[in-house]
């Protein structure tokens, strides 16, 4: 009877786990190194900021707080942040508002011309909206909107409404209507059926498509340097560029990067609160079963 002995095998390194790890990293440093970036250069001392080689990692020297005192000190920000939360929270709530309903009425309803409406909304979402600048410029001039938030909250909302409806709409058509049904067998009406049973159930779905408008209204930047010329009307992406030094010789590296970790903090917390209701906006009905 023969034996056979399994022979010992070299195992060398395997490169390919190496691959996944590598790749998360160059993509997280590409993505990421931006805003490191310009997070330091917000705290470091202006000596540091223009010192030739580079500070990348400042010293605890060469650490100050002075950028973010002397944001507020020379500009009313506190006032920018409002302006540009108010104008986008606006925006975005009527956004919701006309659009769910809307998505609503082409899923459920028989509406005549129904595919021709759904082809002129997905045209308008593709159409760019810096080509409407002109068109939106006559009209603010003809009603008198100018230095008002509706000259800004009109245009915003109806630029994202599209968008709005074409998602919310792919939602509503996931929804079993049996049991919008049933809700008509219990009394409820349409409005009180689209209130209190649907779009709780869409609720992930208007997190993401509200998150969306959000962030392209505060941070829009043509519409509101046009429309808004008053300086305690401005938002934040129009202040944070017209910040200016002490001097004309003097070019504010550190306020203007002060500015926009302030105005780009808001939207990461924003997006970190709801990113489970984003996740599930944005995976639901990738998988039927």
């Amino acid at each position: 009877m023969t034996t056979t002995k399994s022979q010992p095998q070299s195992q060398g390194f395997n490169w390919s786990q190496l691959v996944l790890p590598i790749s998360v990293f160059l993509v997280l440093a590409f993505s990421l190194g931006p805003i490191i970036w310009q997070f330091l250069t917000s705290i470091k001392t202006n000596d540091a900021i223009v010192s030739i080689p580079n500070v990348y990692l400042p010293g605890p020297d060469q650490l100050t707080e002075t950028h973010y005192t002397d944001l507020f000190a020379r500009r009313p920000f506190h006032r920018y942040i409002f302006n540009s939360a108010f104008v986008a929270f606006t925006s975005t709530l009527l956004c919701l508002g006309f659009g769910a309903p809307a998505a609503y009425a082409l899923t459920r309803l028989k509406l005549p011309g129904e595919r021709i409406i759904l082809s002129l909304v997905l045209i308008i979402t593709l159409f760019p909206y810096i080509l409407l600048f002109l068109g939106l410029l006559e009209l603010v001039q003809f009603f008198g909107l100018g230095n008002n938030y509706l000259a800004l909250i009109v245009p915003y909302t109806a630029i994202n409404l599209p968008l709005t409806i074409l998602v919310m709409r792919s939602f509503f058509q996931q929804l079993p209507k049996d049991l919008e049904d049933s809700a008509k067998v219990d009394g409820y009406g349409t409005v009180s059926m689209l209130w209190k049973i649907v779009l709780p159930m869409t609720l992930p779905a208007m997190v993401t498509t509200g998150i969306l408008a959000f962030i392209f209204a505060w941070n829009e930047f043509i519409f509101a340097l046009t429309f808004i010329t008053r300086d305690a009307m401005q938002t934040i992406p129009v202040a944070a560029a017209q910040l200016g030094g002490a001097s004309i010789f003097e070019v504010p590296y550190g306020t203007t990067a002060a500015a926009t970790v302030l105005g780009t903090a808001p939207l990461v917390v924003l997006v970190l609160f709801f990113q489970r209701k984003i996740v599930q906006g944005l995976t639901s009905g990738a998988v039927k079963g």
